[in-house]
């Protein structure tokens, strides 16, 4: 279980948080569950999410259990800097799906003393890593990798099962 980082409460710093894993494993549920922590403890927080996400809704965050927060989609990572002033904590849903600049703008902002939680697809369908999630896995302080569970054998999955014929990585 993740727990907080709670040390030296008269210096602000912030640090980055990677929550990854295969679809169904949790992910979004994860830093839903992180968020609304931090806003239960009147932190201010901004959540975003890439605009091509638009699944279960154009603007909330959806986890499959059909829990939700209230977030931003930006069509991309150079639009969150700007609408994370004054934030305490930024989340940040389905991140495999923004460019390289992800990564920069999560450690500017950690830089600057905001807490940064990022969930995302570490790898895609075909067992490969996706997008720029390896390299905030790297400079990320704590990564959290969660597990769906397979339907068929039920053990840990490790990556996405696709069940159509279609090679596109994004579907």
């Amino acid at each position: 279980m993740f727990l907080e980082n709670t040390v030296n409460h008269k210096e602000q710093f912030g640090w980055i948080e990677v929550i990854c894993g295969s679809m169904f494993s949790g992910k979004t549920e994860e830093l839903i569950r992180r968020l609304k922590r931090a806003q239960f403890a009147k932190q201010k927080v901004e959540i975003f999410k890439p605009a091509v996400d638009v699944r279960y809704d154009e603007e909330m965050v959806v986890s499959h259990d059909a829990n939700e927060i209230q977030s931003t989609p930006v069509p991309a990572a150079a639009n969150i800097p700007l609408l994370a002033m004054n934030c305490d904590v930024v989340g940040i849903d389905e991140a495999q799906f923004f460019d390289n600049e992800i990564v920069k703008v999560c450690n500017d902002l950690a830089n600057s003393g905001i807490r940064v939680i990022v969930a995302g697809l570490d790898m895609d369908f075909k067992g490969n890593p996706f997008g720029p999630m390896p390299a905030l896995m790297a400079t990320a302080e704590y990564v959290t990798k969660v597990h769906a569970v397979c339907t068929r054998t039920g053990n840990l999955a490790q990556y996405s099962y696709r069940k159509t014929a279609d090679d596109d990585v994004v579907f």
